[in-house]
């Protein structure tokens, strides 16, 4: 399998490590061309002109989700069997995978974890499946990986509570919190602590992009000031309805 990763960030090195064997061949093209190479060092295969006109079994991409529509109309034509990403976001990516690569299989996949932290739980949503879907499908469940099935709606409605909520209400904590001694954490501020802490670990700009990609963080802001404008017994009427 012939095999072209758009983007060679750490979700793209991800897809090439898990699905790519050593019997395939994987190009790495990027806007960067200092990045394509460093995944080349890492991962193997070769750089691949972003500019040139040559063809894959297989294109993944692997862009931030603001750019996923254009890179996927770019580089459909370069896809002979299959496009897919790993974007973040499904009903975006789908919809141009649909317009731009129509006679191909087509595949959007989210891992729902951080490279480092693989394996784990990968979200797909399969159109216009076949030999290669059923054979990436494979490959990454061979990895460790628990392939799960769903639908664009399904996943980006989702993505509102697991990604955008609970990020804003982790970084809001972060935000209000004071430093204190571990000998008065408690087991849920300790936890708290801990998610701060993961969360905190990554980019900047992909959170961003998660954020204005997703609806769900004024929901918790609205929450939150519920909770902070309540009385005792609007409080207690909150907190037994959440029990």
């Amino acid at each position: 399998m012939k095999l072209l990763v758009v983007g060679a960030g750490a979700m793209g090195r991800w897809f090439a490590e898990r699905v790519a064997t050593a019997d395939d061949q994987v190009g790495f093209a990027d806007t960067d061309p200092d990045a394509a190479r460093a995944a080349v060092e890492d991962v193997g295969g070769r750089v691949v002109d972003p500019e040139s006109d040559e063809r894959f079994d297989v294109v993944c991409v692997a862009v931030p989700m603001p750019a996923a529509p254009d890179a996927i109309e770019a580089y459909a034509p370069r896809a002979e069997r299959a496009i897919c990403d790993v974007t973040g976001s499904m009903r975006d990516p789908m919809a141009a995978m649909h317009e731009h690569a129509p006679d191909c299989e087509r595949l959007s996949l989210h891992p729902l974890f951080a490279p480092e932290r693989a394996p784990g739980n990968v979200a797909v949503v399969t159109d216009n499946g076949g030999e290669v879907s059923e054979t990436v499908r494979e490959r990454l469940t061979a990895g460790g990986n628990d392939v799960v099935e769903t639908t664009p709606e399904e996943h980006d409605q989702a993505m509102e509570t697991v990604q955008a909520r609970a990020h804003t209400a982790v970084l809001a904590f972060a935000a209000a919190a004071d430093d204190v001694p571990d000998h008065f954490q408690t087991p849920v501020s300790a936890g708290l602590f801990d998610l701060v802490e993961q969360t905190t670990g990554g980019e900047g700009r992909v959170y961003a992009d998660i954020q204005a990609a997703f609806d769900g963080a004024d929901d918790v802001a609205t929450a939150a000031a519920e909770i902070a404008d309540a009385d005792a017994d609007r409080f207690v009427d909150f907190y037994e309805r959440l029990s």
